[in-house]
């Protein structure tokens, strides 16, 4: 393993570091990698990398998401906060999504979005200086494409 520059995906397992564990050696695990049970799995794509004599981690070339108005975003729900929602959309801080910001929402009509929902939704503000804010409805009030994801999945 020592110098090499072997690519993995996120989800695989990783077997180096968990032989040096069944030998009782002490590993330290890096960005990129996390310990499920007696499992090492990758959580970030890269390029697996070893320090002598056991630090392991994933090098990802991962720069962080600058949003930009009117883009088209998928986010993960992270939390509900009164009337927000707070999601994940990958940037540097979480974005804001009201639950108005939804085709035929009203107070007594709110849309069914729980925590760990996938949203598709557009960028209504995204500047450096203020907490981006989605909406999932184009400029005429219509959701089309946009809202909860309910069919498929996503690979993160």
């Amino acid at each position: 393993m020592e110098n090499s520059n072997v690519a993995v995906l996120a989800g695989d397992i990783i077997s180096e570091p968990m032989e040096m564990m069944k030998a009782s050696k002490k590993v330290i695990l890096g960005p990129g990698l996390r310990i499920e049970k007696d499992t090492v799995r990758a959580s970030k794509c890269g390029l697996l990398k070893m320090k002598p004599p056991n630090t392991f981690w994933i090098d990802a070339y991962q720069k962080r998401y600058v949003p930009n108005r009117g883009e088209l975003v998928i986010g993960v729900v992270m939390a509900k906060m009164g009337d927000i929602f707070r999601l994940d959309i990958g940037g540097s801080e979480p974005a804001s999504l009201s639950y108005m910001a939804f085709e035929g929402a009203t107070k007594k009509n709110r849309p069914d979005v729980n925590v760990g929902d996938i949203v598709y939704a557009r960028l209504l503000i995204a500047h450096p200086d203020v907490e981006p804010e989605l909406v999932c409805v184009d400029s005429h009030g219509k959701k089309g494409k946009l809202g909860v994801l309910h069919d498929g999945f996503m690979l993160g």
